[in-house]
């Protein structure tokens, strides 16, 4: 049986580069944030549902409306939670469903996600650094960065529940870091 492994790692810790470079080394990795996307616009199932769950405006004229749904999810804690017992099974079976072993989850644990692999892989750096890059990535002030890191794990919660680490400060190359976790893995380049 293949290992199924999962990249993971607080907001600004920099796993999508760390993906990226696993890409660049011919790994597939699925990107569980750009399938909830994809299948929130596209599957008539999930479409059906939200619009059920959020109201008519879920959807203008067949698109998604983010707006509408950023509005119902803010509007209680609750209401997280009943988006994603929509979308997340359905992004669970898509994986499945890809053939591939690698995924990218940010929210790997409060998800559930898990159980669909083998190995976690968590990608840590320091709080400064995480907040400077969503601040500069996404644009807004260091307020609204650390209330979005508060709606995830704590990353030392992260990476003791994880099989390996990869630190991505800045400073520490990864490339190494990466031949170690194929080593770990018992893998090389040309298995993926």
């Amino acid at each position: 049986m293949e290992t199924k492994v999962a990249v993971t790692g607080g907001i600004g810790s920099g796993k999508s580069h760390v993906c990226h470079l696993l890409s660049q080394r011919g790994v597939r990795v699925y990107d569980c944030d750009a399938a909830a996307k994809r299948l929130m616009r596209c599957d008539p199932e999930i479409k059906s549902r939200l619009t059920a769950l959020v109201g008519s405006d879920a959807y203008i004229d067949g698109s998604l409306n983010k707006a509408a749904i950023a509005q119902f999810i803010m509007a209680g804690e609750e209401n997280v939670g009943k988006v994603n017992s929509i979308v997340h099974p359905a992004v669970a079976r898509d994986f499945i469903n890809s053939g591939m072993k690698w995924m990218e989850c940010a929210i790997l644990f409060e998800s559930g996600f898990q159980q669909y692999v083998d190995v976690v892989v968590c990608v840590t750096a320091p709080l400064e650094t995480r907040i400077r890059r969503v601040v500069n990535r996404d644009g807004i002030s260091t307020e609204k960065a650390l209330e979005w890191m508060a709606r995830q794990w704590p990353q030392e919660q992260v990476a003791a529940h994880s099989h390996f680490i990869i630190v991505n400060d800045g400073i520490t190359d990864i490339d190494p870091q990466i031949n170690r976790l194929f080593e770990y893995l018992g893998e090389t380049e040309q298995h993926f």
